[in-house]
This record gives C-alpha cells, structure tokens and sequence, in this order.
C-alpha cells in the first residue's frame, strides 16, 4: 500500500529543517570570532615636585586620597634655606643703613665740628695777616730781617688754604653725600631686596601645594626621605580628564578619521557600551612598530595611536581599565565620517 503524499511531504519537511539546523550549526561552529581590539583607559595626570632640595618633613596625602587645587600635600624642611634667609636679611639691614646715612647726610655733631674747625681757620688767618703786617712794618723800619718777613707772609698764604679746606668741609657737611653715592647705596639696597625675595620664593616651595583637583594615583617617597629639584613627591590623577587609547596599524587606520564616533565596551562596568569621539591621532615610535608588507623590502606598515573622548560623564570610568572595540565599529566610524563630509 502506497504512503500518503502528505506524509511524505512531511517527512521532506522536517529532513529539510534538520539538515538546514545542522548546516547552521556548523557554521556557526566553523566561522571565524569577529574581530576585537583592545585599548586602555588614560586620565591626565600631573606630577607634583617642588624647585628645591630638602628633606620630607610632612607628607599629608596617600594613594586614594581626593585632593583639591590649592590643598596643601607636602612639607619640606631645609635649615641651609633658613641660614640662606637670615644672611639675606643682614644684608638688607646693612644697605639700608648705608642708604639711610647717604640720604641723610652728616650727623648734626658733624656738622657743627666742621663749622668750628672753618671758624678756628679763619681766626688763624686773621691772626696771620695782622702778624704779617706787623713784621713788613718792622722790617720797613729796618729792625726785622727779611727772612722773618719772608715766613710772616708764608703764615698768612697757608692760614688762607687751611680756612678754605675747612670751608670745604663744612660744605660737604652740610649738603651730604654725592648724588652718584646716594644712587649707588639705592641700588645696594633694591640688590639685597632682589637677594630676600628670592629667598622668600624657595621658602614658600617647602610648602606644596595640590596644582589641580584629583585623585592621588602615586606616592614616590616617604618622611624623612631626601628630595632633589624637580623629582616627582606625588602624582594627582584626574578623573574628569579621561581617554581611550588604541594602538592601529596604519592600513587599519583609513576607516577612522578625527572626530570618528566609535561604540566601545568596558568590561569593567559590565559590558557597559560607550560612545567615545576620536580627538588624537598621530604616529608611536617606529623602533616598536615598523613591519614590512614584504620580505624584499618595500614599504613599512606603522602603528598609530588613537585616542578618544567620551561623548558624556562615565561614571565609575578609572585608568587602566580595559576598553574593547569590535572591527566592525571601524566600518561604521568611517560611514559616519562619510557622512558628516559636506
């Protein structure tokens, strides 16, 4: 007895599922893994030195901590600064004196010495010329010789110098130092002015100051540990300041361009997805990635790296975290540069 063209309909039915599920089965199984790259989370970071040498007196932040601008984080203790300072203010105090005693003058006891020194000259000259003029009458009587004469009126030539010379000295009394000489004690002092600000400055670097608002990802030394100029105390990581970075190769490269919008996943928030724009792209180092497209030379194949932004605040997005980006996402990025070209 025949089958029934409706069971045999069937049968051819489901040999056709079965074999279509085993076909797709084995593809499914035999297909390659879509393509996925691999970048990193990057945060600005600013390293914290000071511009002197000392030894850590204080170091009031750890790893973790949350630090804001302006926040004091370090202080340095240096007693060769503090001698520094106190020479300095010396110094100063000297110049200013000697600027004080040019743009004084001669004390009032100077002065008035210096006066009865002229009037004790000008006694002595008077007394000269009229011993002068004795002596010539006499000598015109013929009683003196001329030599007595001869000296009674040398007496009188150097009583007038002396008086002058004593004038003089009264006068340089009474108006002071030069002006040249009370220029120059100005510009001692302003030097040693120069000499304590300077000072000042290195002794307001023992006290470090947080330069931005952040995170401290790392601290390089310890209290009592001594510090060279410019070496790193501790470093503050900005978390408001994130990145993803990828490293392409440059035939990879052509699908992306600046302000690309790419869709990465960071499996550290649960596969969360996260739309980031492209705002760098430039070349690495080729001593760590040229190839070459062929054994007989040709040209090399370089390595980029991307970097891009997030579009908006990820919340719980900290450096180090893997980011990864499926190829297909190149296609799309390049389709919407596309796009976006007038």
């Amino acid at each position: 007895m025949s089958e029934p063209k409706a069971q045999k309909r069937g049968r051819w039915v489901v040999a056709a599922v079965v074999i279509a599920a085993v076909g797709a089965a084995a593809w499914f199984a035999t297909r390659p893994d879509p393509e996925v790259l691999q970048g990193q989370v990057e945060v600005r970071k600013v390293n914290v030195a000071t511009k002197i040498a000392g030894r850590i007196d204080s170091l009031l932040v750890r790893e973790g901590d949350v630090v804001k601008a302006g926040q004091l984080v370090v202080v340095l203790r240096s007693p060769e600064l503090d001698a520094k300072a106190q020479q300095t203010e010396g110094q100063l105090a000297a110049a200013q004196a000697q600027d004080q005693k040019a743009q004084h003058g001669a004390r009032a006891q100077e002065i008035v010495a210096a006066q009865a020194n002229w009037q004790r000259a000008v006694e002595g000259e008077r007394l000269a010329a009229t011993t002068n003029g004795r002596v010539q009458n006499l000598f015109n009587e013929g009683v003196v010789a001329a030599q007595r004469r001869d000296e009674a009126q040398t007496q009188v030539s150097a009583a007038h110098l002396t008086t002058q010379a004593a004038k003089a000295q009264y006068d340089l009394a009474v108006a002071g130092a030069r002006t040249e000489d009370r220029a120059s004690t100005q510009a001692i002092v302003r030097q040693a002015q120069g000499g304590r600000a300077e000072v000042r400055a290195y002794q307001a670097e023992t006290r470090v100051t947080a330069p931005i608002s952040g995170e401290v990802s790392q601290r390089t030394v310890e209290p009592g540990e001594i510090v060279s100029a410019g070496l790193p105390i501790i470093t503050i990581a900005d978390l408001h300041d994130a990145w993803v970075t990828f490293n392409l190769r440059e035939d990879r490269l052509g699908s992306i361009g600046m302000d690309s919008v790419l869709h990465v996943v960071i499996p550290a928030l649960g596969g969360r997805e996260v739309a980031v724009r492209v705002s760098y792209i430039s070349p690495v180092g080729d001593y760590a990635t040229w190839r070459s497209t062929g054994e007989a030379g040709g040209f090399d194949l370089r390595t980029f790296e991307v970097r891009a932004r997030p579009t908006a605040t990820v919340v719980g997005l900290r450096p180090g975290m893997t980011v990864l980006l499926r190829g297909d996402q190149l296609h799309k990025a390049s389709t919407q540069v596309a796009r976006s070209t007038p």
